[in-house]
């Protein structure tokens, strides 16, 4: 915890961004009657009956001071999915960067070995020389931003039924390109002072 709260307190460094990376999954639902439109003084009009489409997966990674999100959308949350959201993210958004910090907590696709399992053990160490990675302690995912900007997404995006991958796909897009124009970004305000307040009394002696 002390390792990211002291990360998390860096000024920003372009050439050494800090990204937090987190999946949510999310349900297909369409609706089984045509929804009434809206009219003046009377609000839109939706059926309690749907049909389920399946589901689908997000990947979300955000660089919290820098402002930059990046959202994929795919049909499963596996080993495969992850390396190649996080390949993209390496080489395409933070190509030019030094090295790139990321923040994950420990689902068991989230470490080095997947990426060598995936792509083979001098590519995978090709990719990764620039990457730091941090972990969240167990039980404490709530220290990865990324679960902010889901939360966000959720809010303002997810909040509707989407029938299919494509239509999800196209609405997440445009979600990220207005955050990223935006610029919009997470202040984080938990110091190393608060945890000791708040959490002391479980500190082992």
């Amino acid at each position: 915890m002390y390792e990211l709260l002291e990360l998390y307190a860096r000024p920003l460094r372009r050439d050494e961004p800090v990204v937090c990376l987190d999946e949510k999954s999310t349900q297909l639902l369409s609706d089984l009657r045509a929804p009434l439109p809206m009219r003046p003084g009377v609000p839109a009009r939706q059926d309690y009956e749907y049909v389920r489409g399946g589901t689908c997966n997000l990947f979300v990674a955000v660089e919290p001071k820098g402002g930059r999100r990046s959202v994929a959308v795919t049909a499963r949350r596996g080993k495969a999915d992850f390396v190649a959201f996080a390949c993209d993210l390496l080489q395409r958004v933070y190509g030019s960067a030094r090295r790139v910090h990321l923040v994950l907590d420990n689902l068991n696709i989230h470490f080095r070995c997947c990426f060598e399992d995936v792509l083979g053990v001098k590519t995978a160490a090709k990719l990764l020389r620039r990457v730091q990675f941090h972990y969240t302690p167990k039980h404490a995912s709530w220290l990865n931003m990324a679960e902010i900007e889901i939360g966000i997404l959720t809010r303002q995006c997810l909040n509707q039924r989407v029938g299919d991958r494509a239509t999800l796909t196209s609405m997440v897009a445009a979600w990220q390109r207005y955050r990223n124009a935006a610029g919009v970004g997470i202040e984080w305000t938990f110091t190393r002072q608060d945890a000791d307040w708040k959490l002391s009394r479980h500190y082992v002696a």
